[in-house]
């Protein structure tokens, strides 16, 4: 049989409102009752019922995530974090899959599963502004990444411009000259569009050229793109001292490229990714990257939707989240590396 705060209650000889207290963590609690409740919970092996503590307050218990690219390391790495941080208060996440198209992401925006769900966390890709001015969905939205919304819904994101000037700044600062940037998208793309820029503004800034034959153009994001993306910049006679890839996949794949062309990286050619997943802290030639605050973008998102949900939110605002550079052997060879500055 289940056991109950009645059971709980009667095992530690106190009120069930106690066991309440304790169970929801009230800050008013003495430690002494708080441990002495705690015993009994962990002796009867209590479980709280969520969903009937949902439910009572009008809730459902469930947060939607929704991102463009399930199978991208970075979106993975982001989501546990989401996860984590709503199941600390007592939420369950469901995932979502838009592809980063324009259409998916207004339906899930406009709320089509809005009954079931107390909050939605969404990354839009190609969502205009326009798309959600006239948004009557109820349900608390915030947004994460790097489209500019002016809009009253939170929004959590870094300075994708700094960020960007602060990889370059490094590949600078080593006395790399020709510096490629692989990513820039066909189509729209905020992202893409803030990157390069901070990839122009930071070459200009010290005083060289951000020449239009380093840019390369691509359809996707992945490994393979930043392959096809190195080969054709190599393919015009160019060769880069120095690559800012716009994720850290198409860094991957930009430095197998320059492998098979007996390019050695950082010796030839230096290179830095953005998003610091795994995958480039343990690829052949560990990978220099801009780091985002994945731990502190999830905790705020989730914090966010939760506080809207509460009525207790502030007016709706942009969040930064920091950033930093981790330098590894992409550009400092295999010497000490170091773990960058916050941004």
């Amino acid at each position: 049989m289940r056991v109950s705060l009645k059971d709980v209650a009667a095992h530690a000889g106190v009120s069930i409102k106690t066991v309440s207290n304790v169970v929801n963590n009230y800050q008013h609690v003495t430690p002494a009752m708080r441990e002495r409740v705690q015993r009994s919970i962990d002796a009867l092996g209590y479980q709280p019922n969520l969903t009937a503590r949902h439910l009572r307050k009008g809730r459902t218990g469930l947060i939607a995530l929704a991102l463009p690219e399930l199978g991208n390391p970075y979106f993975a790495e982001l989501a546990a974090t989401v996860i984590d941080a709503a199941a600390e208060r007592d939420y369950i996440v469901l995932l979502d899959h838009t592809g980063g198209r324009r259409e998916q992401e207004i339906l899930v925006s406009q709320g089509f599963r809005s009954r079931v769900i107390d909050g939605l966390i969404l990354s839009p890709i190609e969502l205009e502004t326009e798309d959600l001015r006239d948004r009557t969905e109820s349900v608390p939205l915030v947004l994460l990444g790097e489209r500019e919304f002016d809009l009253s819904h939170d929004h959590i994101a870094i300075d994708n411009v700094a960020a960007a000037r602060t990889a370059v700044q490094h590949l600078v600062s080593l006395g790399r000259r020709e510096v490629a940037f692989i990513g820039d998208r066909r189509g729209r793309s905020e992202p893409s569009r803030l990157r390069k820029r901070g990839w122009r503004e930071e070459l200009v800034s010290a005083g060289l050229s951000a020449d239009d034959g380093l840019i390369a153009a691509t359809d996707g994001w992945g490994r393979a793109d930043g392959a096809e993306a190195m080969t054709r910049i190599l393919e015009t006679g160019r060769r880069p001292d120095a690559v800012f890839a716009y994720n850290d996949l198409m860094a991957i794949g930009a430095m197998r490229v320059l492998h098979e062309r007996g390019l050695r990286v950082p010796e030839d050619v230096a290179v830095v990714g953005f998003d610091d997943v795994a995958e480039g802290r343990f690829s052949t030639v560990t990978l220099t990257s801009i780091s985002p605050d994945k731990e502190a973008i999830g905790r705020l998102a989730v914090e966010s939707v939760l506080a809207r949900l509460g009525g207790n939110a502030p007016e709706p605002q942009s969040i930064r989240a920091a950033y930093r550079l981790i330098e590894r052997e992409s550009t400092l060879g295999r010497r000490q590396t170091s773990e960058g500055a916050d941004g």
